[in-house]
């Protein structure tokens, strides 16, 4: 009797051990995260911040990257094609001396994300073939890696030019670039049964609030500028205007810190399945009022995204 009793004991302490390592692995699996970002300037903005609210949260962030300025789908893809036919060519290696099959080897990925060249964001034919060979190629080397599409965002309201949306076609304004690129992310994200990264989203709900919206500043003298003096850019997400030593550069695609920081959150919420207004890391020049609009904002597209 008492060997029949010990022996059930034995079992349910296994079986209590079994669930909890269990329950315990799961747990580090869900704050682990092996991320990998394949794009160009835009997603190095959206990805800024985001390590500094990973570690905030007490998540374990491993980013690896495949990033070139300016560069599409198509480029990268390039790149590949270029490798396969001769890992020799340095052309094919573009990546600080690495071809993407040798940074995608580089250990086992959750997450691989993708996204096209913001300029050309809005031009759904531009995206294939290169997007489905680049999937391709990454289930391939990475069959359990889940795609993620990172939907990028339109150009400041006072852009000269905005993106394309069709051959030889470009929006008009801020409005058609970031519905047709809207329109285009989810297109992709449908084909590859994929989730969606909405920065996009984020980015046109600040521009188009009432309150917050960036606004031109009507008073400046944008003819005859006066070194160090800027137009007033509040609540702008844009770079806008900045004094390059002493002429007035102007950047209306880029993200600035605000921005940077709202492209953050919506990673983080997203990849991490966790809610952003939970953080409380914000860059030093965000106010503490733009920054609860902006977790808001954030929080209002992530749960848009999921209906």
């Amino acid at each position: 009797m008492i060997r029949f009793f010990l022996k059930c004991k034995g079992s349910r302490l296994f079986i209590f051990l079994l669930v909890f390592s269990l329950n315990a692995f799961s747990q580090t699996n869900n704050n682990t995260l092996h991320l990998f970002v394949i794009g160009n300037s835009f997603s190095q903005n959206a990805t800024t911040f985001l390590p500094q609210m990973a570690k905030e949260r007490g998540k374990n962030l491993i980013i690896g990257r495949a990033e070139l300025g300016g560069h599409s789908l198509e480029q990268h893809w390039g790149y590949v094609e270029k490798f396969e036919k001769d890992s020799t060519d340095v052309k094919g290696k573009p990546y600080g001396g690495k071809s993407l099959k040798m940074l995608l080897s580089q250990g086992t990925w959750d997450v691989v994300t993708i996204q096209q060249y913001s300029y050309l964001s809005g031009d759904s034919s531009s995206y294939n073939p290169y997007a489905k060979k680049l999937v391709d190629y990454i289930k391939k080397l990475q069959p359990n890696a889940e795609i993620v599409i990172h939907q990028t965002w339109a150009y400041r309201a006072d852009a000269k030019k905005f993106g394309r949306v069709g051959p030889g076609q470009l929006a008009k304004n801020q409005l058609e670039m970031w519905q047709k690129s809207r329109e285009a992310y989810h297109k992709l994200a449908k084909q590859f049964n994929a989730r969606l990264l909405p920065v996009g989203d984020a980015f046109e709900e600040v521009a188009t609030n009432k309150k917050y919206g960036y606004k031109k500043d009507t008073a400046f003298d944008f003819e005859h500028p006066v070194a160090s003096n800027l137009p007033d850019q509040t609540h702008s997400i844009n770079m806008g205007y900045f004094w390059n030593k002493q002429e007035l550069a102007f950047d209306p695609n880029h993200a600035n810190d605000a921005g940077k920081y709202l492209g953050g959150l919506i990673w983080y919420g997203i990849l991490f399945k966790d809610s952003p207004k939970k953080i409380e890391f914000k860059p030093t020049s965000v106010s503490d009022d733009f920054k609860s609009y902006l977790l808001e904002v954030a929080n209002k597209v992530i749960k848009a995204s999921k209906n």
